[in-house]
């Protein structure tokens, strides 16, 4: 008797299943009647393109973007020679950018210019492209699993890329470039940046972007030449800023890099003054010389000079020249003896004509930071030992 009723109510459960299956598949909407949908959630299409056109522009209007980019798609798909299905790709990709999937509607827009090149509306397609780099550039997040899941300033550069390589001559591709170093800086890679900058000189030379494009170069080595100073670096930057003041001289980035050449020299300057300082503390005479003798070259007549010509001639008279001239000193024995050979080779090499940076710099500095770390400071943030430069280097203009 029990077998009997079980089978009765697995009949009935399964009489009940398409049932509920169907009920699932039927959608009803006020002003638009019936829909169908199936299991992967994709629209029924419709008999005609005009049909189809008009669900599309129901979904969108009742702000429904993701049912929208589906109908509209579908729409390319059923009747690929429509004269509306050219239309109906680029509201696909609007419809996922509207929803917020930034990702889907990159592949739509680099769709339509595949299937449209000489499509009348391939500049939107590139500015819908180009507007999905600037979200991932400013810290859109990127969807995992349909999960907006993290920050992705690799994808930035990966479309930004992907513009000019489909269309190195359009308006839009030297901004992109640009922007490619950009996200190059933002993800540490200075050397990249660089070469991504220098692209947009060598290929846009006309173009606004070159200007700006010249101007980072010198705030990248500016930057790097923080690092324990990098006199190298320094000097890169230093010739940077002087190439854009003579390309660019009614740039609204002239004064600004008026102020970073400053910046420069007087950083240099005072690297030098601590450092002979530094040598005279540790009573390495020679090397303090040395370098006492730079901050006079360099600036002479000012303060610092006067008084780096004060110490020498103090020095001179409380061990005599013949101390202070290179070569080697008296052999010592043990962990003494290393550090004065090895404080010594940073001496002869200081004292090299073609010696590019100091091989000790006081105080330690910070490491640099990491961009891609959550919390920390960005890369174009200037640091405050290195005023007057902006708290924020000005984006370019959108078009």
């Amino acid at each position: 008797m029990r077998k009997a009723h079980a089978l009765i109510l697995f009949a009935a459960g399964a009489c009940l299943l398409p049932c509920q299956r169907a009920a699932a598949e039927i959608e009803y909407k006020a002003g638009e009647g019936w829909s169908t949908v199936d299991a992967n959630g994709q629209e029924k299409i419709e008999a005609t393109a005009s049909a189809q056109l008009d669900k599309a522009e129901a979904y969108e209007k009742a702000g429904d973007y993701h049912r929208a980019m589906i109908a509209y798609y579908s729409l390319t798909r059923k009747f690929p020679r429509s004269g509306a299905a050219a239309d109906a790709q680029l509201k696909a990709g609007d419809m996922a950018v509207a929803g917020g999937d930034y990702d889907r509607g990159y592949a739509l827009y680099n769709e339509y210019l595949t299937k449209y090149p000489k499509g009348e509306d391939f500049d939107k397609a590139l500015e819908g492209m180009y507007n999905i780099g600037q979200k991932f550039l400013d810290g859109a997040r990127r969807k995992l699993f349909g999960v907006k899941a993290f920050p992705s300033m690799a994808r930035a550069q990966q479309i930004f890329e992907s513009i000019v390589k489909a269309a190195p001559f359009n308006k839009w591709a030297p901004l992109a470039q640009y922007y490619a170093g950009q996200a190059l800086e933002k993800q540490s890679k200075p050397d990249d940046a660089i070469a991504a900058y220098e692209e947009v000189i060598s290929r846009y030379p006309t173009d606004p972007a070159a200007a700006d494009a010249q101007y980072q170069i010198g705030f990248v080595y500016l930057v790097e030449s923080r690092t324990a100073y990098d006199k190298a670096a320094a000097t890169k930057a230093q010739e940077a800023f002087e190439d854009f003041l003579a390309h660019y001289p009614a740039s609204e980035k002239a004064a600004q890099a008026q102020d970073n050449l400053k910046t420069l020299q007087t950083r240099e300057h005072s690297s030098a003054v601590k450092i002979a300082k530094y040598y005279d503390k540790k009573k390495n005479y020679k090397a303090a010389v040395i370098y006492y003798d730079e901050v006079i070259k360099e600036q002479p007549g000012t303060p610092d000079a006067t008084s780096a010509q004060a110490r020498i001639a103090a020095l001179k008279a409380k061990v005599g020249d013949t101390a202070l001239e290179p070569g080697p000193e008296k052999t010592e024995n043990g962990a003494r003896a290393q550090e004065t050979r090895k404080m010594q080779a940073q001496v002869d090499t200081a004292s090299r004509s073609d010696f590019l940076g100091p091989p000790v710099a006081e105080p330690t500095p910070a490491p640099v930071p990491d961009e891609t770390a959550p919390g920390k400071p960005q890369l174009r943030s200037s640091p405050d030992d290195m005023n007057p430069l902006p708290a924020v280097e000005p984006p370019l203009p959108k078009q």
